[in-house]
């Protein structure tokens, strides 16, 4: 058996809305996008900056709806508007069909991007 890290869930474009780099750590990202892709609290995340060169791994805690907000250190590598691609791997042999969105500005879902499979 040969297990492979596949994509599981991604958002994609999300839009920063604060960074506090006194809270202990991690990334709120609002429970309304949690749910629409799968993530759940605790779960580790790279997090990839789209317009400069940031990328870190952290865990994910649900938030209010539409907020993206980095904490702790990786608030210094982060500002609010700044985009990025928040997605969490699976670690299988199985089929996995990644959960995908593509958000707006304001962090509202634009389209599901999920029709695809991935092969472990």
């Amino acid at each position: 058996m040969v297990l492979r890290q596949v994509l599981k869930s991604k958002l994609h474009h999300a839009r920063i809305t604060y960074a506090n780099p006194e809270y202990v750590g991690s990334i709120e990202v609002g429970r309304d996008l949690m749910d629409a892709v799968g993530m759940v609290d605790g779960e580790l995340v790279h997090v990839w900056a789209v317009d400069h060169k940031s990328r870190l791994e952290t865990y994910v805690f649900g938030g209010p709806n539409g907020t993206i907000g980095m904490n702790g250190g990786a608030a210094h590598f982060f500002e609010p508007g700044d985009r990025v691609i928040i997605a969490s791997f699976a670690t299988t042999d199985e089929t996995v069909t990644p959960q995908v969105v593509l958000l707006g500005d304001n962090n509202e879902i634009l389209r599901d991007m999920s029709p695809f499979s991935i092969h472990g």
